[in-house]
């Protein structure tokens, strides 16, 4: 808005407080009648009406099908309440677990070695509104490492891109010291001869790794199956 045009503004605050039961003006009482000759020219929403809005969009933001998520998924049954958690997600090409977490009041931790992937789930973060609670690492599992303490693991199979099997079980090692007691790992593989990167994570061996925890395997829609781990405490 240029100068002049803020100061026609100026003066036709100046006026109406002039013909307005009004005892003195002051800079205070100009300032908010120009606030208010600009919000209403701009057609800006007031306070109470963003609220309303917002209200309704963060909780149109919880719903797993928003995501693109099956509202069935262990995902959703799983952490469904997920306030105060953290939660890891790997191999977050795709944004919608870990938004969908956010939403739901999780602390998110976003891992994947391709900068556009990770660009992509922060700017989704800033458009929802979610900013503080995503965090965006640039960085392969095989070379990075928790700095918190995790409640929950979810993974993608590019999570494990290009690691052997020794590099896969040195990870997985790491995110199982890395998470407390009733934490849970969400791995999504993919059913054996359905894709090449089956090879790469059989449920077999996450079977193996996970020894001593509570495991499950849940098959979804069409050749995808969700592996679940949970840590039991130990006595």
């Amino acid at each position: 808005m240029s100068r002049s045009a803020l100061l026609k503004i100026g003066d036709e605050a100046v006026e109406a407080l002039r013909t307005a039961d009004q005892i003195a003006l002051t800079e205070i009482l100009v300032w908010q009648e120009v606030d208010r000759i600009i919000a209403r020219r701009l057609r800006l929403a007031t306070y109470a009406t963003w609220k309303r809005r917002r209200l309704k969009m963060l909780e149109e933001y919880r719903k797993p099908e928003h995501w693109g998520i099956d509202p069935n998924a262990v995902l959703v049954r799983e952490l469904a309440d997920s306030s105060d958690l953290h939660v890891l997600v790997a191999g977050a090409e795709r944004e919608g677990p870990a938004l969908y977490l956010a939403a739901r009041g999780a602390a998110v931790t976003a891992v994947e070695p391709e900068e556009d992937a990770v660009e992509r789930v922060v700017k989704a973060a800033h458009a929802a509104g979610l900013t503080e609670r995503v965090r965006g690492y640039c960085a392969g599992l095989g070379g990075w490492a928790p700095d918190i303490a995790l409640h929950a693991v979810v993974c993608t199979p590019s999570a494990f891109a290009g690691l052997d099997v020794a590099d896969r079980a040195r990870v997985i090692e790491v995110l199982q010291s890395a998470t407390v007691d009733g934490g849970v790992h969400l791995v999504e593989t993919i059913a054996a001869g359905a894709d090449s990167l089956a090879e790469a994570l059989p449920i077999e061996e996450l079977a193996h790794r996970y020894r001593g925890w509570t495991i499950s395997v849940e098959r979804s829609a069409g050749r995808r199956e969700t592996f679940m781990a949970r840590k039991d405490a130990v006595a």
